[in-house]
């Protein structure tokens, strides 16, 4: 276990740090990328005040500290980029010694492009798009999935967007990749055994930050992340096998 130490001694952690802690808790384990904003943050609160444990990830360290100080053990987060794939691989190792294997993994860390037209926008741009919204979720799937195989039960859950079934001008980027992660997910979807699930979901259009950069004011119309999650919830927490493949989004 000598090569986690870096990477907890980088995040504030320790070795075993939560070892004792997963036992105890009831109900669900439940992995979040994006936790420290938007649907991330308000899932967290939600599945934390059901009685599940929350292990999340985000990229701002100063987010990260304050939800460690606001959700105590078996809670844990971690400042991690998702388009880093040897991050990913470290954070997923630490966590399965000391949670053991995710009942729920919500892939749901995303980012969006500065509107503009497709020849308009900035290469890097476009692949830092494609690396957290796309290669991101597969490097939490590659690194989460082969500890629940072995226990065979699991749910997988890739965030997506209507974006990922239409589109509309200025967001080719996005586009692009949600459309990515639809395809990926229903191929991934065949390769499960019948006891688990991965679904691509659409959570509908949330007045979150991302969407005030497409918007403008007038994403204040629509619902907030708080009242959102209070739904998405029960939602989420009741997707099975029988879901296997589905191109679920929010009733």
């Amino acid at each position: 276990m000598r090569h986690l130490q870096p990477f907890l001694i980088a995040h504030g952690r320790r070795l075993g740090d939560n070892d004792a802690y997963s036992k105890k808790m009831p109900g669900k384990t439940v992995i979040i990328t994006g936790c420290t904003h938007g649907l991330g943050r308000a899932m967290t609160r939600e599945f934390a005040r059901l009685g599940h444990v929350v292990v999340g990830c985000g990229r701002s360290r100063s987010e990260i500290e304050a939800l460690r100080g606001q959700y105590a053990a078996p809670h844990e987060f971690y400042s991690v980029d998702v388009s880093m794939d040897e991050e990913v691989k470290s954070w997923a190792s630490v966590v399965i010694t000391s949670h053991g294997a995710p009942d729920l993994v919500l892939n749901n860390a995303a980012i969006i492009n500065s509107n503009a037209r497709l020849w308009e926008i900035d290469p890097g741009e476009f692949s830092r798009v494609v690396d957290v919204n796309l290669k991101g979720r597969a490097s939490v799937i590659r690194y989460f999935l082969p500890a629940m195989l072995k226990r065979r039960s699991g749910v997988v859950v890739n965030f997506t967007s209507a974006w990922g079934r239409s589109a509309d001008a200025e967001v080719a980027p996005y586009c692009a990749s949600k459309w990515g992660v639809e395809g990926m997910t229903l191929a991934f979807a065949q390769e499960l055994p019948s006891t688990m699930a991965a679904v691509s979901f659409n959570p509908g259009i949330i007045n979150t930050r991302m969407l005030q950069s497409c918007f403008g004011v007038s994403a204040a119309t629509y619902i907030g992340p708080e009242d959102w999650a209070r739904k998405a919830v029960p939602f989420l927490l009741d997707i099975g096998p029988a879901q296997n493949g589905r191109q679920l989004e929010m009733p």
